[in-house]
């Protein structure tokens, strides 16, 4: 009767001893870092940017005076 660990053993140092592959392993690595700083640093600058516009449309609205209707401009 076999242990189901010893069974698994000599597949898992197989796997450990193998350097095959590494590269990809290592620019998957890689890409999901630069990934998720993408997704921080957008998170970041969508704030930035509301907040820039929303200012902005403030002081638009603010300085916008509409014209009086009973003035009969042509």
């Amino acid at each position: 009767m076999r242990v189901e660990g010893l069974v698994m053993a000599p597949f898992v140092l197989r796997l450990l001893g193998d350097e095959q592959g590494q590269d990809l392993i290592e620019y998957a690595l890689l890409t999901a870092v630069i990934g998720l700083a993408g997704v921080a640093v957008f998170g970041l600058l969508l704030g930035v940017i509301s907040n820039t516009y929303g200012s902005q449309e403030g002081a638009v609205n603010d300085r916008w005076v509409p014209s009086d209707p009973g003035a009969g401009g042509s």
